[in-house]
């Protein structure tokens, strides 16, 4: 069946929240505090991982040189600059503040209420936001997601997505036992955007050669990286609004194969 993938992702994204959630009912502030921390360290060098396998390349004298400076620079700068026009991150900040609104933190209980209600009872979960824009990011971002919801679309083979289900749902475990019931809301963009990678999948994969994904794996592994760096030092840097840059590789390989055939003409 195409797209059980992304639907198990998404389950498994919600009972990892919903254990995090039971978890942190019972944590002091102190173990909410630190454990934040250790992921941020965590996700941080995940990214640098990452980063440093798609940009260091050991040649046949065994000597170390760098690949893909030009295409990361360039990524990132044009993908901010759009990213930045469109505002993605407010927008992101936005939703997650509608749905804060929808519902009613009291006393660690979840309660539904009209939009503009102005019932007793104020939202007490600070991290709201937080949890909802960072968990998104990092679920979203990474070649799993791609890799796995092209080879759903294309194959209902989505092999690649139980693997990345299990680790988001660890992920969401965490996230959530730290930074509350913002995890959730989580899975919309998650949904939208391996989805519509799975849907597309016959018309997108003609344009994703293996080093495209390969360059795109590489700048999200940045992004991974900032959002880490976020996690530890408070936000810094705005990563919703550098989302774009994931995708510029498509367009600057387009360009290339559009040079190479003028070229060839000339």
């Amino acid at each position: 069946m195409i797209g059980l993938g992304t639907i198990v992702n998404v389950i498994a994204v919600l009972a990892g929240a919903a254990i995090g959630m039971i978890i942190k009912g019972g944590l002091p502030q102190r173990f909410e505090k630190t454990i934040l921390g250790a992921i941020g360290l965590a996700t941080f060098f995940i990214g640098i991982t990452g980063a440093l396998s798609g940009m260091l390349v050991i040649d046949e004298s065994h000597s170390v040189s760098s690949q893909h400076t030009m295409l990361m620079i360039i990524s990132l700068v044009v993908g901010a600059f759009l990213g930045e026009l469109i505002n993605i991150e407010k927008r992101l900040d936005t939703f997650g503040e509608w749905c804060k609104k929808r519902f009613k933190f009291i006393g660690g209980k979840v309660n539904l209420t009209s939009v503009g209600s102005t019932s007793a009872g104020s939202i007490s979960n600070d991290t709201f936001v937080e949890g909802f824009v960072s968990s998104a990011l990092l679920f979203c971002v990474g070649a799993m997601a791609i890799v796995g919801a092209l080879e759903d679309g294309l194959s209902a083979n989505a092999t690649t997505l139980y693997a990345k289900s299990i680790l988001d749902g660890v992920a969401a475990m965490i996230f959530s036992a730290s930074l509350g019931v913002g995890v959730f809301f989580s899975v919309i963009p998650l949904a939208i955007y391996q989805g519509s990678i799975t849907l597309m999948a016959k018309f997108i994969k003609p344009y994703l050669s293996d080093m495209v994904i390969s360059q795109m794996s590489f700048v999200g592994s940045i992004l991974i990286f900032a959002i880490g760096f976020n996690l530890i030092f408070g936000k810094k840097i705005k990563v919703g609004n550098m989302l774009p840059a994931m995708f510029m590789p498509i367009l600057i390989d387009g360009i290339v194969q559009i040079a190479k055939k003028w070229l060839t003409l000339m």
